[in-house]
């Protein structure tokens, strides 16, 4: 009996030792597990699933579109604020509607002729400074003598019109005089030579010595020539 016995608690001890063993690989097995868990869950949050990466991820999308479209916004603004806040350039001749009125007034000692410049193009364009003048006689060609203060730039926006006085004298002497067969108009800084018609009087008194008694007044300067 004692034999037996014996052998029964071999076997309990043995049996105990391999539970034991097959117990801590269960944990083992068991605790690898979950460090592989563990890491995906380390890397879905720090890449993909995970709210801290996941949430930078999706806050920095958000940010970038959001910082992305809010440069696009304010450089599209900047970039019209460029386009309307940069100096906006000279009118062109041909971009201008270039016409000539008398505008003298009865008792006035000398005539008055007005050139209207109108910017018919689609973009507003600067003005500044004197126009060309150059009346065409039965003498030959008379510059006009340019006479006053310019002011400054003047922005002539699409459809709207600026202009400038000419004064010349009139002829009361009796005589022919010389006679004015057209008005020719370059605008400042430009080449290009508009023609016109003379609108005033037909002729003007014949003058001695040098000079010309035709005046043009700067930009803006509408029946203010003299």
């Amino acid at each position: 009996m004692r034999v037996h016995q014996l052998t029964f608690a071999a076997l309990a001890v043995a049996a105990g030792l391999s539970l034991t063993a097959c117990q801590s690989g269960t944990d083992s097995a068991g605790q690898s597990a979950p460090s592989s868990a563990t890491d995906g869950s380390t890397a879905g949050g720090s890449t993909a699933g995970g709210s801290t990466a996941g949430g930078s991820n999706q806050g920095g999308g958000k940010d970038t579109t959001g910082g992305s479209a809010g440069k696009g916004t304010a450089a599209g603004s900047g970039s019209g604020s460029g386009t309307s806040g940069t100096a906006t350039g000279r009118c062109h001749s041909d971009a201008l509607d270039i016409t000539a009125k008398d505008r003298t007034i009865d008792g006035d000692p000398d005539g008055t002729v007005v050139v209207e410049l109108k910017n018919h193009g689609s973009r507003d364009c600067t003005l500044s400074g004197y126009a060309g003048v150059d009346l065409k006689t039965s003498a030959g060609s008379l510059s006009a003598q340019r006479t006053g203060t310019p002011a400054g730039p003047a922005v002539v926006k699409s459809g709207q019109s600026i202009d400038f006085g000419i004064s010349y004298p009139l002829n009361t002497s009796g005589g022919s005089g010389v006679r004015i067969t057209g008005l020719l108009v370059t605008p400042p800084n430009e080449t290009r030579t508009v023609t016109l018609a003379w609108p005033g009087a037909g002729t003007l008194p014949v003058t001695e010595g040098g000079g010309t008694p035709v005046k043009v007044g700067p930009i803006g300067s509408a029946g203010q020539g003299s």
